[in-house]
């Protein structure tokens, strides 16, 4: 998971770089004013957004896969616990009914 976060920040500081040098070289418009590090920013994200969903393919269903597998064992460890969980209720509540049962008087 790290490696694909790690992966989509270094495409979007990649593109900012590249449109950033764009912008400078009159290639792209500048922004107006003072805007032109938000304009690129944006630019950034837009241009990252496609690209890492093309070029990170690979590593964002892998980490969907560990994703996926931390949350079935999750609930295989729930369902687990429950189970121990009921079969010591279960096993609390028959020794109480046998000593209630063994304190019960006798009469015949």
């Amino acid at each position: 998971m790290f490696r694909y976060t790690a992966l989509r920040f270094g495409l979007m500081v990649a593109s900012f770089g590249v449109i950033w040098g764009l912008v400078r070289l009159h290639v792209l418009p500048a922004g107006l004013g003072d805007s032109n590090y938000l304009w690129v920013v944006l630019l950034a994200l837009i241009v990252s957004a496609p690209l890492s969903w093309v070029l990170l393919r690979g590593a964002r269903e892998q980490a969907a896969r560990q994703v996926s597998d931390r949350v079935e064992r999750t609930r295989l460890n729930l369902a687990a616990n429950i189970t121990m969980e009921d079969e010591a209720d279960d096993a609390a509540r028959d020794s109480t009914r046998e000593t209630a049962r063994d304190a019960e008087p006798h009469t015949a």
